[in-house]
């Protein structure tokens, strides 16, 4: 079942490339421009989880927060305020979490997924063309039948499958996949890619991102 996220940013550009990775990601997505806009969608609709700017016209994203807290949406500020005092009052109104601009899609992506997680809101079946990959039992299936995958390979797919149509630099899966005090180079995530791509034929949608990494395309 897909979860449907709320974009508040007033910023149509931002607004926009946040709904893309969305999207991507597999989250049905609404957008508002102003708190007033937002208001009335929440109120009308049903949100798994909300994407709140903090400096809004009409009504601010602190403002709002306030008329919606009983609602118990989860929600995640996103604002140029980095400063200490905006972060607690954020958190101290009942946000979930608190992002400051510029941040990177993957990141939010994997914020998003920790909180709806926490709110058992997370689809626990992850597909992508003829691939499932059910999260709880650990197994990936292809054309229902399960393909043996070692536990880096899996992840890996996960990560992949997760921020598809995004490029991912060999050192953020490093980071992701292997953890930070991995000693080994990159020439392990070209190993295991290639590993991928044979073993549930992606070939053609694992795309080699010159000299950054790799992006898994439909």
């Amino acid at each position: 079942m897909k979860r449907n996220i709320l974009i508040v940013e007033d910023e149509a550009a931002i607004s926009n490339l946040i709904k893309l990775n969305l999207q991507s990601a597999g989250y049905y997505t609404e957008q508002a421009y102003d708190g007033e806009t937002a208001l009335a969608l929440i109120l009308e609709n049903t949100y798994d989880l909300i994407l709140l700017d903090v400096m809004l016209p009409k009504i601010d994203g602190f403002t709002l927060m306030q008329k919606i807290e009983h609602l118990d949406i989860p929600v995640i500020f996103l604002t140029a305020k980095s400063d200490v005092i905006n972060r607690v009052e954020g958190l101290k109104l009942g946000a979930e979490d608190y992002i400051v601009k510029p941040f990177e899609a993957i990141e939010l992506l994997a914020r998003i997924e920790t909180i709806l997680r926490r709110f058992n809101k997370v689809n626990n079946i992850l597909r992508f063309k003829d691939i499932e990959i059910n999260v709880s039992e650990h197994i990936v299936r292809k054309n229902n039948e399960i393909i043996d995958l070692t536990l880096k390979e899996y992840e890996l797919i996960c990560i992949l499958v997760k921020n598809k149509n995004i490029a991912l630099s060999r050192e953020k899966l490093i980071e992701l996949v292997w953890n930070f005090d991995y000693l080994g180079g990159t020439r392990t995530v070209d190993m295991h890619i290639g590993t991928l791509r044979r073993k549930l034929d992606l070939q053609e949608n694992i795309k080699t991102v010159y000299k950054i990494g790799y992006r898994l395309e439909e």
